[in-house]
Formats: C-alpha cells, sequence, structure tokens
C-alpha cells in the first residue's frame, strides 16, 4: 500500500506543478535512454554467445556444432518463455500494433525484458532472426508502462509508445531519423506537433546515447565504389521491381510456412521439426547463423572473388569459389525458411535483420549477374547495389520507403546515393503493393480489422471496442410467453425493443414496442397473442466478432437504429443503438483529434 501511496502522490504533485505536454517531453527523454541502454545491452549480450560458442570454429570445413546450437537455442527460448514469461512475445511489431488499436495501447511490464533475454538466447545460439523488433517491442513496452505509471491519457500513451519505437530504432541502428520515420509509417502514428516532439526527443537521446558508449561510425562500413550516374537508372529501376519480387517471396512463404508449422501441433513437434530444418540449413549455409551481419559486411567493403569467396567459409562450399553464385542465391531461397523455423519452433526475433540481410544478398547477385552479362553494354558497382539492396527488401517487407531510405542512409553513410535509393525504394513498394496491400506486420490486424492507419475515420471505428457500445439485458422474451407477459415487462422497461431468445438462450427475434402498442392495453387480448406470434426478425444480425466499421456499414446499408448482437454460437449479447456508435464516435474523435 505504500508504494501505491508514493505514486498516488507523485501523480497529484506532477498534476499541480507540470502540464501534460511537459510531462510527455520529459517521459520520453527518460524512454529514449531506457530504448538505447536495452538495445546495447541486448548486442552485448548476442555478441558474447555467439563468440563463446564459435570462436574454435574452423574456417576450412563445415563445423558439426551448427546442427546443435541452433536447436538449443530455440528449445531453451521456448522454456523461457514457457515457465517464466508465461506469455506469448512473438510478432513484436504486430503486438505494438494490436496494442495501439484494441488495448488502449497497453502492453504488459514483461514486455520491458522478456524479449530482449529470450532473442538474445535465440540469436546468440543462431537462430535466423534480428534483435530489432524484439528491441522496439521492448522500447515500445517501457513507454506504455510508464505512462500507466503517471496516469497518461490514451492519445498520450499511444505517443510514449511510439517513442519507445522510435527510441529502439534510433539507438540500436545509430539512425535516430529512421526511428522517426519508422513511426509514423509502420506504426502509422498520426504526425502533430504533439507527437513530433516527444518522438524527436525519443530518438535523439537514444541515438546520442549509443553514439557516447560505441562511438560514431555507422553501423555498416561502406566506402562509396562509384557516384551516381544517370546512365544507371535503368538498373536501379529494375534492382527495385527484383527487390519487390523477393519481398513478395518471403512474404508469402513466410505466412504459408507458419500456417504449416501452426498445422503440425503440439509445440515439441514443431521444435523439432523447426530444429531439424534450421541446423541443417545452419550447417550447409552458415551465414545463416544469428543475423548475418558479417555477411552484409563482407558485400559492402568486398571488391573481389577472392574477397567475396570469404562468405564460404566454415562451410562445404569453402575453397570452391567457382560456387559463389550458386552459395547466394540458395541464401536468398532459403532464408525465409531458416527464419521462420526460428520463430515457429519457440524461438524469439524480428525480420529487420533478416530483410537488411537479403537485401543486401539480392542486391550483390543482381550486381553480379548484371555485369556478367554486361546488360546494356555497362558495368554497375556491386558495393553499392549491395546497400541499394538493403533498401529495397526493407521497404518492400515493411511497406516503408521512407524508413528504408533514410535507415540505409544512415546504417552506412551512404547519403551521396539518395536519389538511387529513393528509386530502388519507390520501385520496390510499388511492385508489393500491387499484390500485398498489407505490410508483414499489418496483414494479420488488417484481415481482423484490426488495424490503425492514418485514415482518420477508420482509425477512429477502429479504437471502438463492441463491448462499449453494447446494451446488455437482463430481461429476456420467450417465445412462448403470453402478451400479458410482455405488457408486465414493458412497463418496468425504459426500453423500446426487447429480445426473443431459446431456453438456450440462442436469439431467435425481437419484439419492437411501437408494434405491439395497439395490442398491449387491451387486457382482454393478453392471453390470446404468444410472443412468437409478436416477434419480428431484424434487418440484420451483428456478431460480437465484427469490426466497427462493418457494424456501422450494416446500420447505413439497412436503415434500422437498433441490431442485435450475438456470440459465435449464436447466444444473445445485446443491442446495439446507432446513436449511441456516433456519441462514442464523437467522443474518440475529441480524445484523439490532432493539434
Amino acid at each position: 500500500m505504500k508504494g501505491r501511496d508514493v505514486m498516488a502522490s507523485l501523480v497529484k504533485w506532477r498534476r499541480r506543478h507540470l502540464s501534460d505536454n511537459q510531462l510527455l517531453l520529459m517521459v520520453s527523454f527518460v524512454v529514449g535512454v531506457l530504448s538505447a541502454l536495452a538495445g546495447l545491452l541486448l548486442k552485448w549480450l548476442i555478441a558474447r554467445i555467439e563468440h563463446l560458442l564459435t570462436r574454435g570454429f574452423v574456417l576450412t570445413s563445415a563445423n558439426w556444432l551448427y546442427l546443435v546450437y541452433p536447436v538449443i537455442g530455440i528449445f531453451l527460448t521456448m522454456l523461457f518463455i514457457r515457465y517464466v514469461v508465461r506469455d506469448d512475445i512473438s510478432h513484436g511489431v504486430t503486438k505494438i500494433l494490436f496494442a495501439r488499436a484494441r488495448n488502449q495501447s497497453k502492453l504488459r511490464l514483461h514486455n520491458t525484458w522478456s524479449s530482449l533475454v529470450a532473442s538474445a538466447i535465440t540469436i546468440g545460439f543462431g537462430g535466423s532472426v534480428g534483435a530489432e523488433a524484439p528491441i522496439v517491442l521492448t522500447g515500445s513496452s517501457i513507454g506504455s508502462n510508464l505512462g500507466r505509471v503517471f496516469s497518461l491519457s490514451g492519445k498520450q500513451m499511444m505517443v510514449l509508445v511510439g517513442c519507445g519505437a522510435a527510441g529502439a530504432v534510433a539507438g540500436i541502428f545509430k539512425a535516430p531519423i529512421a526511428g522517426l520515420v519508422f513511426v509514423l509509417e509502420v506504426l502509422m502514428l498520426d504526425l502533430t506537433m504533439t507527437s513530433l516532439l516527444p518522438l524527436l526527443v525519443s530518438s535523439v537521446t537514444a541515438a546520442c546515447l549509443t553514439f557516447a558508449v560505441s562511438g560514431t561510425n555507422p553501423v555498416f562500413e561502406f566506402h562509396l565504389q562509384d557516384a551516381f550516374q544517370v546512365s544507371r537508372m535503368p538498373a536501379y529501376i529494375l534492382l527495385g521491381i527484383v527487390c519487390g519480387g523477393v519481398a513478395l517471396y518471403f512474404t508469402r512463404t513466410m505466412n504459408w510456412l507458419e500456417n504449416w508449422f501452426r498445422r503440425l501441433g503440439g509445440r515439441y513437434r514443431r521444435l523439432l521439426v523447426a530444429g531439424l530444418m534450421l541446423s541443417l540449413l545452419i550447417y550447409l549455409l552458415p551465414p545463416l547463423y544469428g543475423e548475418g551481419y558479417d555477411l552484409v559486411e563482407l558485400l559492402l567493403n568486398g571488391s573481389g572473388l577472392e574477397d567475396w569467396s570469404v562468405a564460404m567459409d566454415r562451410s562445404l562450399f569453402y575453397g570452391h569459389s567457382q560456387w559463389l553464385l550458386l552459395y547466394l542465391l540458395l541464401i536468398i531461397f532459403f532464408k525465409v525458411f531458416a527464419t521462420t523455423a526460428t520463430n515457429c519452433g519457440g524461438g524469439c526475433g524480428g525480420i529487420f535483420a533478416p530483410s537488411l540481410f537479403l537485401g543486401c544478398v539480392c542486391g550483390f547477385v543482381f550486381s553480379y549477374l548484371w555485369n556478367g552479362y554486361e546488360v546494356l553494354g555497362m558495368r554497375v558497382p556491386e558495393r553499392n547495389f549491395a546497400m541499394l539492396g538493403m533498401c529495397g527488401l526493407m521497404s518492400g517487407v515493411m511497406h516503408a520507403p521512407l524508413t528504408g531510405i533514410f535507415l540505409i542512409a544512415e546504417l552506412t553513410g551512404g547519403y551521396d546515393l539518395f536519389l538511387p535509393l529513393m528509386t530502388v525504394a519507390v520501385c520496390s513498394y510499388l511492385t508489393i503493393k500491387v499484390f500485398e496491400p498489407h505490410s508483414i506486420y499489418a496483414m494479420r490486424l488488417a484481415q481482423r480489422g484490426e488495424l490503425l492507419t492514418h485514415n482518420a475515420d477508420h482509425s477512429i471505428l477502429t479504437l471502438m471496442s463492441m463491448d462499449s457500445v453494447i446494451q446488455h439485458y437482463d430481461e429476456v422474451l420467450y417465445p412462448e410467453m403470453t402478451l400479458g407477459d410482455v405488457a408486465r415487462q414493458v412497463s418496468g422497461s425504459k426500453n423500446h425493443v426487447f429480445p426473443v431468445v431459446n431456453r438456450q438462450m440462442q436469439f431467435v427475434g425481437a419484439v419492437y414496442l411501437d408494434d405491439i402498442r395497439h395490442l398491449i392495453f387491451r387486457t382482454e387480448l393478453h392471453r390470446q397473442f404468444l410472443v412468437s406470434q409478436l416477434m419480428a426478425h431484424p434487418a440484420a444480425v451483428l456478431s460480437v466478432n465484427d469490426p466497427m466499421d462493418h457494424v456501422l456499414a450494416t446500420f447505413d446499408h439497412t436503415g434500422a437504429w437498433t441490431l442485435p448482437v450475438v456470440s459465435g454460437d449464436g447466444t444473445f449479447v445485446g443491442f446495439i443503438r446507432k446513436s449511441t456508435i456516433l456519441s462514442a464516435y464523437r467522443q474518440l474523435l475529441a480524445d484523439y483529434s490532432t493539434d
């Protein structure tokens, strides 16, 4: 109780001395600091675990421990999640989107640390996923829980969730602009002055702290191979289209594999199948181990076949530089299998790193083939195209061209290729947009109508919950009841419509007061009419799982003002009035209106 009293006193003090905007800026600074520290800690843990496990590996042949470590990693992660966390912590960015749309931007307290520990184990032992999405979830959870501590409003909570994500991206990538753009583009937070300043504070704070600890060098060392040339525009455009196609393959294959693993049944069966798949792939293609950033560094800085062939170290392909192209093509094809197996087997990680890794390999292979056939009679720089491919894949997979442009520019310091970055990002995004309207993060929520977008009308309807607008009834009518029974119930009620259900409480119809008003006061008829004769069938019946935009569209289509709501098995839940929806809509619009 003392802790609660202290917090209550703290909240009262801040309401007297600090405005909401002042407090928001102060908390956003703290969120930036904590997000950056979480990112630094996670990167350190991953590097230490990976170094400890692989420091004795030989370069000239395959290493059998690649068959063991990934299985141990996802098994340990599964045990940690099942017995310590006891909650689902997969799909971190999707969880943030869901929290914004359906849970008032509230994330559980354990999310401030659980994803960090789980992903460190998974990736350190070789899981072929990224650390960035877990850190984004960690940062957002830090913002959400600090907002709850200070009893901030729903709109301010939403901003703090964005601050945590912006700080996480800015810190882990040393990319403050990308952190800001990621929140606006991927998390779809509306840009207003109220949200812009806290996001900037968190992003800049996280980036500065990371710079202070690990230096100001970009995450990936990159040396420009050739300056931008207009004559290469066809190659940039084609690379963007290819990246969009590979992003589509990655997205569709990941969804198919997730559904396939889900059908396998028990967690230990999934662990066995996924572990075998992941271990075999890493044994054959060691760059699939962990985040794979060593290969990214190699392709961004290598200058010839002798340098590039280092990619085949520790594998069965060692010493066979003539197979480099096949080796990289196999990596492009199987990366999605390794990533999905990691997460579906029980591991924890995101798709940031896989998309960067895959994009780098894709851009390099594109330039390698282009130069091999001397398309259009010209050559293109492999290092530049490896960097551009990272932008293209990220833009396509995440449906976030601006994030791809700024993130890769800040990651590599490749600002001299800004126009090619823009070209590749836009072409990739437009290519995948033709086939997939939503990103890999958002498609599951979009299918359920639980996705917030920049469409203000749709977002307000998404924020509304069915339960908040349903009028629940304590008393119901049964078909065998008489008009007299109805009269006695109506006399003590202010309602104008009454549900009719069977003995299993399943909805069968409704009695409208206007329809029986001319009969109800004639006592001589009270025994002559049954409810089954008096009830009517509503113009439509709603489900508790219907999204609010569908509910409002049903009201508009039918012209009704009151409609019944049932559960999945037809059990009566209550009625919804159109006037109640409109009142709730106006209130939410006022609460979340832009400044």
